[in-house]
């Protein structure tokens, strides 16, 4: 199975998927990564100029795989950690080597992440610490995570297998949680690429959590067999979340939804309005 997923290296997002079982990293992010430019596609173009070599075996690195973006999926030149270690030698940057041990790690804790999960969440606890998270806010982010991949397990059973499929489904559970879908909820947040859930309040995941775990207990239970039912099934869920929202906000006596990001403030350090 394919899968995307972001590292870090020195606070820079480097996108990657899991494909045919060992990552592959968008090139355009180790670029820039490595070097002071904000145009990576012109710095490629100008590397394989100054090294003939390298653009003559350029196709043979690299692979164009479906990527998520801010813009939805989108076809991007990605290379696997032996075309990455090839590109970067015509990169001359001091974060060369640096990067080079990064990215041995990286692979090599893919291997660790299968045979030791709890590994694989404690580095996304202190990453999330790294990036100025509270342990409470992280607790609940962690166990949302586990909750979303029960949903998408669930799904897989119904025979839903496509990221289309998961975003029709997880737009609806979400209309009827909140009253938008993801996309809207990140022009309310004012995100682009970021991952919507990164900038939500404590409150925001709970009932996020709440709207999938519902959802996952319906579809157990009935095991709807079309996907038309499925979609019901996450409205069903999604309004349980919903009613329990709208009876706390009647208590709390102000809405939950925070139009606040946490771009420029950690979250440990600022209180969502």
């Amino acid at each position: 199975m394919d899968e995307n997923k972001i590292a870090i290296f020195e606070g820079k997002q480097i996108r990657k998927m899991l494909h045919h079982g060992e990552w592959w990293f968008v090139v355009e992010d180790i670029v820039l990564a490595l070097i002071d430019s904000t145009d990576p596609k012109q710095y490629i173009q100008r590397m394989k100029l100054r090294d003939p070599e390298l653009a003559k075996g350029y196709v043979q690195l690299v692979q164009t795989l479906p990527i998520k973006t801010s813009g939805g999926t989108q076809k991007m030149v990605c290379a696997n950690t032996e075309g990455i270690f090839r590109i970067i030698q015509s990169i001359p940057s001091p974060k060369a080597e640096p990067f080079k041990r990064w990215l041995a790690r990286v692979g090599y804790e893919r291997v660790q992440d299968i045979e030791n999960p709890e590994l694989a969440q404690e580095r996304m606890k202190k990453l999330y610490e790294q990036k100025g998270y509270s342990q409470n806010w992280i607790d609940k982010r962690l166990r949302g995570i586990a909750i979303r991949q029960n949903l998408t397990d669930e799904w897989k059973e119904r025979g839903i297998h496509s990221e289309q499929d998961y975003a029709i489904l997880t737009a609806e559970i979400s209309k009827a949680t909140f009253g938008m879908t993801p996309s809207e909820y990140k022009e309310l947040k004012k995100l682009k690429r970021e991952n919507l859930r990164d900038h939500m309040t404590d409150l925001e995941l709970i009932f996020n959590m709440l709207g999938e775990r519902v959802t996952t207990e319906i579809s157990t239970n009935e095991k709807p067999e079309t996907f038309d039912k499925s979609k019901q099934v996450a409205v069903r869920g999604g309004n349980v979340a919903g009613q329990a929202r709208k009876h706390t906000e009647q208590e709390l006596g102000h809405t939950i939804i925070s139009r606040a990001n946490y771009l420029k403030s950690p979250e440990n350090q600022k209180r969502l309005k």
